[in-house]
């Protein structure tokens, strides 16, 4: 009985995580504006405005999608809904998780600042939407199959806890 009431709890969690999912953007949007900045800064002269950076005479602004806030949240979806991982390890592989996003998407906006800096507008654009549409999901579902090999999870999101809820009904 007490496993039912677990995964009420984890369902639950999930879905509050996803009605409240303005929550990651105000973590991690100052973080993801802050460290950028800092980093363009030790290349070039910049300066920054609220969520504006002006530099080298081109205003970016630093829009909410650039916080990947959807991977981030993805990611705590992938844990809260994934059977068999305790608080302290769904918080330890979050952690690890969103540090590995953090890392990529600051690596990310460094390459896409150089690109528009060193080689053009176009160039910029064309990888912008690349790594938007295409590399960034690819990406988060990386991260997602060497979290599960790393922490030896052997559950799958969603279908364990069917699996699990099929069992009791059939017994």
């Amino acid at each position: 009985m007490r496993s039912l009431w677990v995964l009420g709890f984890r369902w639950l969690s999930a879905l509050l995580f996803a009605l409240f999912y303005p929550i990651f953007y105000v973590v991690f949007s100052p973080l993801t504006l802050w460290v950028s900045y800092g980093l363009l800064r030790l290349f070039t002269d910049v300066t920054l405005e609220g969520t504006t950076i002006l530099a080298e005479n081109t205003t970016l602004v630093f829009v909410p999608a650039c916080t990947a806030a959807s991977a981030y949240l993805l990611l705590a979806l992938l844990i809260l809904l994934t059977r068999g991982i305790s608080w302290r390890q769904g918080v330890l592989i979050f952690l690890v998780g969103s540090l590995l996003i953090f890392a990529a998407n600051i690596i990310r906006i460094q390459v896409l600042f150089y690109l528009l800096f060193n080689v053009g507008k176009n160039y910029f654009d064309t990888l912008h939407l690349l790594i938007w549409k295409v590399l960034s999901s690819v990406y988060v579902a990386g991260v997602w199959i060497f979290l599960t090999w790393k922490y030896k999870i052997r559950e799958t999101p969603v279908v364990s806890d069917f699996q699990y809820i099929l069992r009791k009904i059939k017994h």
